[in-house]
């Protein structure tokens, strides 16, 4: 399970398994089979414990998206006939 908690420049995501980038600008998070990608400013890993799952981020954030799982492909036809 995945709780997302943002509270002004704060964000905590409970569940993480692995951070798979972090720039100022933007933040990659694995969630188990899904990826968090986070878009915004001054972005920083504020706090890190991947033994409980949590990850806190401080920064300006624009856009919080979910992705699908990460490693799968998406179908030749599905990506054709987008």
């Amino acid at each position: 399970m995945n709780i997302l908690h943002l509270e002004g420049d704060l964000l905590l995501i409970k569940g993480a398994t692995k951070i798979i980038s972090s720039t100022q600008t933007q933040a990659v998070v694995e969630t188990g089979e899904n990826a968090i990608v986070l878009t915004g400013t001054n972005i920083e890993v504020k706090k890190l414990n991947l033994e409980e799952g949590e990850v806190c981020f401080n920064g300006k954030f624009s856009l919080i998206k979910l992705n699908e799982a990460i490693g799968q492909k998406t179908p030749l036809l599905k990506r054709i006939f987008k």
